[in-house]
C-alpha cells in the first residue's frame, strides 16, 4: 500500500519556483505585503521583471561605465558592506581615497610638491562634486564682499547653455543666478568671448565644460583663461574658473596631453571629474580637486568625532559605500598611464570607425568633433519625411539604445542622435550598429511620412492668402511634435508599475 499526503501551502520546499503560489499570484505594488515569501521566489520575481530593462552594454546613451574586470568586481562585492564615512573603522579605505585624490590632482597638473597632500574629496558623482565646488566659490566670494562692505546677496555663475542639468540644480538649490551663453547652429559650446562679456562683479566663477554632453566637444579653457585674466586686470576683480571635466577629465591627459585646460592655467581653481565615466568605474563615484587649501574655505569643512576620532568632512551626504572608491584605486594602479592611454585611444579609434560608416551612407551630418569625448553625434541631412526620433525608436528593435534630442537655445531647431563610445564598445559592435542603422533607413524609405502628413507645410494668412513655412519653422514644428510624442510615451510607461 502506498501512503501519500497532501502538501500544505506552506510546504514550499517541494514546489518548483514557478509552480509556487508566490509566482502565481500578483504581489502588492504600492504597499508592503503582509506575509513573507521564500527567498527563491523573491529573487525570481525581481529577476524576471529586470529582464525587461535594456542591456547596459547596448545603452549608447550613457557615458557611465558598464563593464569592469572580474577581479575588480570581486573587490567591489567584498567591500559592499563597508560604510566609507566610518574612517576610523576603515582606515585603509580612507587611505585609498586619499591616494586617488593625489593621483588625480597630479594628473591635472596641480601645483604640488612631490610629497604634498592634494586638496580634494570623493563624491557620489560629478553632480555632488559640482555642488561642493560651487559652494566653495560662493562662500569665498561672499567673504570677500563682506570684508569690502559690499552687497553679497546676488551671486551669479556664467556658463554655456550646453551645461549639464546639475548646474541648473546648483543655481536653483543654492540661490545663484545662472547666466548662460546661448548656442548657435554649428557652434554648440560656450563662446569664451561672450562668456567673459557676461562676467560682472557678482560672478563667483565661470564654468567651462571639458566634454559637452551634447556633442563631446571640449570648450576652449585656455582662451577663456586669457580673456578673463585681461578683464580681471582691467576691473580689479579676481573672477576664477571651474572646469567641469566630468566626461573629459580622464580623456584629455591621455589623448591630448599638450592641451592646456587644467591647473596649468592660473585662474582654474577647481576641477570635477566622474570616476564612473571615463575613470572606468561603475556608477557612484566622482571627484573634485581644488588648486590649493586657500580655494576651499575652512568654514565649509565639518569635524566630527562620534565615530572614534576627529574626522574632517565636506560632502552633501554622509553615509556612502566604499566599493567605488576601492574600484577607482584598482583601475588607477591596474591600468596606470599606459593602460588608460590604450583604452582612450581604442575608444577614439572606434568612434572614427562609426563616424566613417555613417558618412558613407550619405544621409547624415556629423555634429561632433574628432577632438573631444569619443562619441559620434549626427543628424539627418534630409528630415522632411522621417526624422531622428523615428530612427532612435526603430533601433530599439535591434537592442540599441541611441538617444535623439534637440539642442538647447538658440539651436533648439537642431535634432541629433548620439552614440557614446565606451571601453566595452568594440569595433565589431561599431560596424554592426552601422549595418542596423542602414536597415532602419531602408525601412523608413519604404514607409509614408508619419509627421509631415499631420503637420501642414503652409499656413493661411489674411484674406485667404497662403504663406509657406520656412524650413526652420517646419523643422521646429516637427521637433515639437516628436518631443511631445516621446514625453507621452515616457509618461505612459511610468504609469505601468
Amino acid at each position: 500500500m502506498v501512503l501519500s499526503k497532501t502538501a500544505s501551502e506552506s510546504d514550499v520546499s517541494i514546489h518548483s519556483t514557478f509552480a509556487s503560489r508566490y509566482v502565481r499570484n500578483s504581489l502588492p505594488r504600492f504597499r508592503m505585503p503582509e506575509n513573507s515569501i521564500p527567498k527563491e521566489a523573491a529573487y525570481q520575481i525581481i529577476n524576471d521583471e529586470l529582464m525587461l530593462d535594456g542591456n547596459p552594454r547596448l545603452n549608447l546613451a550613457s557615458f557611465v561605465t558598464t563593464w569592469m574586470e572580474p577581479e575588480c568586481d570581486k573587490l567591489i562585492m567584498d567591500a559592499v558592506n563597508k560604510n566609507y564615512v566610518d574612517m576610523d573603522e576603515y582606515p585603509v579605505t580612507t587611505e585609498l581615497q586619499n591616494r586617488c585624490v593625489n593621483m588625480i590632482a597630479h594628473l591635472f597638473n596641480a601645483p604640488l610638491e612631490e610629497s604634498a597632500a592634494a586638496v580634494g574629496v570623493g563624491t557620489v558623482g560629478s553632480s555632488e562634486a559640482i555642488m561642493l565646488a560651487g559652494l566653495a566659490f560662493k562662500r569665498k566670494w561672499q567673504n570677500k564682499r563682506k570684508a569690502e562692505g559690499k552687497p553679497f546677496d546676488k551671486p551669479n555663475i556664467v556658463t554655456g547653455a550646453n551645461v549639464q542639468v546639475c548646474w541648473e540644480k546648483f543655481a536653483r538649490y543654492f540661490e545663484v543666478e545662472l547666466k548662460e551663453v546661448k548656442l548657435r547652429e554649428g557652434y554648440y559650446v560656450m563662446d569664451p568671448v561672450k562668456a567673459v562679456e557676461l562676467v560682472d562683479d557678482n560672478t563667483i566663477c565661470v564654468a567651462a565644460i571639458l566634454g559637452s554632453t551634447l556633442n563631446g566637444e571640449f570648450e576652449d579653457v585656455k582662451l577663456l583663461n586669457d580673456l578673463l585674466l585681461e578683464k580681471n586686470k582691467q576691473t580689479g576683480w579676481d573672477t576664477p574658473i571651474h572646469v567641469d571635466a566630468a566626461s573629459g577629465g580622464f580623456i584629455a591627459p591621455f589623448l591630448y596631453p599638450e592641451l592646456e585646460w587644467d591647473f596649468r592655467l592660473p585662474l582654474v581653481k577647481s576641477i570635477n571629474v566622474s570616476g564612473h565615466k571615463y575613470g572606468l568605474v561603475y556608477a557612484g563615484i566622482g571627484w573634485v580637486i581644488w588648486r590649493s587649501k586657500e580655494d576651499l574655505p575652512e568654514e565649509l569643512i565639518f569635524h566630527i568625532n562620534y565615530l572614534g576620532t576627529d574626522q574632517p568632512t565636506f560632502t552633501l551626504n554622509f553615509s556612502k559605500g566604499s566599493s567605488q572608491v576601492i574600484a577607482q584605486y584598482y583601475q588607477l594602479i591596474r591600468l596606470g598611464y599606459e593602460g588608460y592611454q590604450n583604452v582612450m585611444e581604442n575608444c577614439h579609434e572606434n568612434a572614427m570607425v562609426l563616424k566613417e560608416g555613417l558618412e558613407k551612407t550619405g544621409r547624415f551630418n556629423i555634429v561632433s568633433k574628432d577632438e573631444g569625448v569619443p562619441l559620434v553625434a549626427f543628424s539627418l541631412k534630409d528630415s522632411s519625411r522621417h526624422d531622428e526620433f523615428e530612427i532612435s525608436e526603430m533601433l530599439r528593435r535591434f537592442g540599441w539604445i541611441v538617444p535623439a534630442y534637440t539642442m538647447p537655445a538658440d539651436a533648439q531647431h537642431i535634432t541629433v542622435l548620439r552614440v557614446v563610445i565606451r571601453e566595452d564598445f568594440s569595433r565589431t559592435l561599431a560596424e554592426r550598429l552601422v549595418l542596423d542603422i542602414q536597415k532602419v533607413l531602408h525601412e523608413l524609405d519604404t514607409l509614408p511620412a508619419r509627421v509631415n502628413a499631420k503637420l501642414s507645410a503652409v499656413e493661411n494668412g489674411k484674406n485667404g492668402t497662403v504663406i509657406m513655412k520656412t524650413e526652420m519653422e517646419k523643422q521646429r514644428e516637427i521637433t515639437d511634435f516628436w518631443k511631445k510624442y516621446v514625453m507621452e510615451r515616457k509618461s505612459n510607461r511610468n504609469k505601468i508599475c
